[in-house]
């Protein structure tokens, strides 16, 4: 599992970097710079949660879960975003807020894993 976590986050860097390159030459790209954001961000967070597993200084259970959030919440995020900037249209209806919203509780989930891993 940790290593498909860390496959996923080096995807979603190398997704991140495109995304850079791609809004600093496109007009109008901002979309396109947040979704780089989000993306480059959560994947770092995705290393970090699998290197505090791996330490087991997280709960295992609950770690695992909010890593996983991250991925799942970074990509309807920027797909989402990615979408629109490129096709004009959503991936689903209100599919950035729920990634937004999945990743606000994956970070409580590390949070509270943080917590219970401690004891």
């Amino acid at each position: 599992m940790l290593r498909l976590l860390l496959a996923l986050a080096g995807l979603m860097g190398a997704a991140g970097v495109a995304l850079a390159a791609a809004a600093a030459h496109g007009a109008d790209a901002s979309r396109l710079a947040s979704a780089s954001a989000m993306l480059l961000f959560h994947a770092t967070a995705i290393l970090a949660a699998v290197t505090l597993l791996a330490r087991g200084l997280l709960h295992g259970g609950i770690g695992l879960i909010a890593a996983f959030g991250f991925v799942i919440g970074a990509m309807l995020f920027a797909g989402d975003l990615t979408l629109r900037q490129y096709a004009g249209h959503s991936l689903f209806p209100m599919a950035a807020p729920s990634g937004g919203t999945l990743m606000i509780l994956s970070w409580l989930a590390v949070t509270l894993a943080a917590v219970v891993g401690k004891r």
